[in-house]
């Protein structure tokens, strides 16, 4: 995924509200940009990290731009913006970078199977057989470890269950950990911050699910999910 046009550089100033950051561009001017993120975002907002936004055109919008990226003191890029993540994942199953995927003929995206209760993130066809996916955003990191919740997450753990069932019926699924930091070189399920989501996935890998994750190249100009990563439970 390419940003164009080019991201607008800045400082980061403060996070707030969950969904709004207030970021200090080159030229001294301070803007409030729109934090596309839910989660609690720890490591990724720290006051003075270079941000990096997108700019929207578009005068019906509220915010002007969007904060995509940030660049920390060591020099790590993260994927701020969680709705890229489905994106990116998008470009590795059309460009088959990845190896657990390369069999797909088609997919579509935001599919309720018709025996589930959750919708989920892509329906991958092969021939005449139908598989599901989810996905999720990581970006937490302890030293070169992502953890996946950053926060207690209840739908999360209900989809977890909800491919446990497809996969029992006979159904292939996958749960895929898209790690939009570039420090992180292995997944873990942060048992310390939702356990109940670690017993979810751990039901769902008994149940046959497969258990991914890869991670991002990043840089100012784009993003491209590229590289499988290790997933421990």
């Amino acid at each position: 995924m390419k940003f164009s046009p080019p991201l607008v550089r800045g400082t980061l100033v403060k996070r707030y509200k969950r969904f709004l950051a207030d970021v200090t561009l080159e030229d001294g001017s301070i803007v409030t940009a729109h934090c596309p993120n839910t989660g609690a975002m720890t490591g990724c907002a720290e006051p003075g990290y270079t941000v990096y936004l997108s700019e929207s055109d578009n005068p019906k919008r509220k915010l002007k731009y969007t904060w995509e990226l940030v660049k920390t003191f060591d020099d790590h890029f993260i994927g701020i913006n969680t709705h890229n993540a489905n994106k990116l994942v998008a470009e590795a199953l059309d460009n088959k970078v990845l190896d657990e995927f390369s069999h797909i003929d088609t997919w579509k995206a935001e599919v309720t199977p018709p025996t589930a209760n959750s919708r989920f993130d892509f329906a991958l066809t092969h021939q005449a057989a139908t598989e599901y996916l989810e996905v999720k955003s990581v970006t937490l990191r302890d030293a070169d470890k992502g953890y996946f919740p950053d926060a207690v997450t209840q739908r999360g753990a209900k989809h977890c269950l909800e491919l446990a069932r497809l996969a029992q019926s006979g159904i292939k699924t996958s749960l895929l950990f898209c790690v939009q930091h570039t420090a992180i070189t292995s997944v873990h399920i942060a048992k310390h911050i939702d356990p109940n989501y670690a017993q979810s996935v751990k039901t769902a890998a008994d149940a046959g699910v497969a258990i991914l994750a890869a991670r991002c190249t990043i840089d100012e100009q784009k993003i491209i999910l590229n590289q499988s990563l290790p997933v421990f439970l």
